[in-house]
């Protein structure tokens, strides 16, 4: 019996869209064309890569005003923000630009009896398992480099928006990238699991959950297949008596709303000093109340449902059990909170990191506040935690704002900013957050191994 794969739309619950699953032969025999091709593509000049994959973005653009309502039914983000293509030709944009010093030949030495040098090659069949919350920017961050340095993708999308996948490929094909050089796939997790058992992929990416993440990493036990992961976070703001408390509002409140607050890198607990802690809270509440909660196809709407009951339901458990352990809410709940995806926005206080709302990852639009004495305190509160992403610190001083991050276990240290993927920047993690890199040059390092060449010219 084949398995159907089905988009609950969180916007009422009806069936969106559903595709049939490949059965583990199918999907054998369609892995095994990607590698068929993968020789003929790393063949290619780079320069040809790289047009062919920025026409694929390109074309993504094309399709941006049929992707925007598409997103918004299939995981709530409102119409009103307009998709994902500004960040998406952003990093591809940057990795096209960087590859050719990228990949380029390490020269180590040569003289009149040797050359020596080290060459980045391709891996061979890159898996891209992509997450729902930001489809089409989280896809592309391995997509394009690892196209471009000559590896083939086979690409398998969240089921939540089941439909990126197929329409990055409709769009990378159309603008000549080769069919069996990029391929969406839509997978069972078994037969998922069992590709990887099998060695069919030569690298493998995910995004997503600590258990999905480890789910991957005991598929390929053994199979010596390197395994990059991101796995999200409990993201950290730090508010300094000298920081510009205006801009802080505003910059950490996004960072904790935005996208229902599903973000892995969204901020997710506040520490603020003493001196400007109720200042910080009154702003903040204000903040929040302005949001409007509703339909994510109405254009007055900036906070949509989550993408799940499910997801909304994990939230509200948190909210209730510090609200039980001596937690205050500050905001009311909303005549559009229905129980289920449709969740009112939260701000906590009388927050400890006793509460699993302070520990564990919410994914959700409820931020918890605390109030430090300085940076030693707050330090210790931002590596109190299992993950480790990013961390944003709020300070007029650049020297005061590197040596917190010195002291802090983040992949990314934000001064003064938060919730955004710089490609120039390795995007990376520490502890349950996983590990890896992607974009920057050390992402066109992860999907290429190293070459050594030591090339002896006489023998006598």
């Amino acid at each position: 019996m084949t398995d159907v794969l089905k988009c609950i739309s969180p916007i009422d619950g009806t069936v969106f869209a559903e595709r049939p699953a490949l059965s583990l032969e199918e999907a054998r025999a369609s892995v095994a064309e990607v590698r068929a091709a993968q020789a003929a593509w790393a063949a290619r000049p780079l320069e040809e890569r790289i047009k062919l994959v920025m026409a694929g973005v390109a074309r993504v653009g094309e399709m941006t005003d049929e992707i925007v309502p598409e997103l918004a039914q299939m995981m709530g983000r409102p119409v009103r923000y307009g998709g994902e293509f500004g960040g998406f030709n952003e990093r591809a944009n940057h990795m096209a630009e960087i590859a050719e010093e990228s990949l380029a030949d390490i020269e180590v030495g040569e003289d009149a009896t040797f050359r020596r040098y080290i060459r980045r090659v391709p891996w061979g069949v890159v898996y891209v398992v992509a997450p729902w919350n930001y489809p089409y920017m989280t896809a592309i961050n391995t997509v394009a480099p690892a196209l471009i340095a000559g590896n083939t993708v086979v690409l398998k999308h969240a089921t939540q928006t089941l439909l990126v996948g197929e329409r990055m490929a409709r769009a990378f094909h159309e603008a000549g990238v080769p069919e069996d050089v990029f391929r969406n796939v839509f997978l069972s997790h078994e037969v998922s699991d069992a590709l990887i058992r099998e060695r069919a992929f030569n690298f493998i990416n995910f995004t997503g959950s600590v258990a999905g993440g480890q789910a991957m990493e005991k598929a390929a036990a053994g199979t010596f297949v390197p395994v990059s992961t991101e796995l999200g976070g409990k993201d950290p703001g730090y508010v300094s008596e000298d920081a510009d408390l205006d801009a802080a509002v505003d910059t950490l409140m996004d960072g904790a709303m935005f996208n229902a607050g599903q973000c892995c890198c969204g901020i997710e607990r506040i520490y603020v000093h003493e001196s400007l802690y109720y200042a910080f809270l009154e702003k903040s509440v204000a903040w929040v109340k302005a949001l409007k909660l509703g339909n994510p196809m109405e254009e007055a709407t900036t906070l949509g449902p989550m993408a799940s009951p499910r997801f909304a339901a994990v939230v509200r458990a948190q909210i209730a059990d510090a609200v039980a352990a001596g937690a205050v809410v500050h905001i009311d709940t909303l005549p559009e909170d229905d129980g289920g995806a449709y969740l009112t926005p939260q701000i906590l206080t009388g927050v400890t990191h006793d509460m699993e709302v302070m520990r564990e990852e919410s994914f959700g639009p409820v931020v918890g506040i605390m109030p430090v004495s300085g940076d030693e305190e707050a330090i210790a509160l931002m590596n109190d935690c299992r993950y480790g992403l990013t961390a944003s610190v709020w300070t007029a001083d650049v020297e005061r704002a590197a040596r917190i991050g010195d002291a802090l276990e983040t992949g990314t240290v934000f001064m003064n900013r938060a919730d955004y993927l710089d490609p120039g920047l390795c995007w990376t993690g520490c502890k349950d957050t996983g590990r890896g890199g992607g974009l920057s040059v050390i992402g066109y390092h992860n999907l290429t191994r190293p070459k050594s060449y030591h090339l002896k010219k006489v023998t006598k």
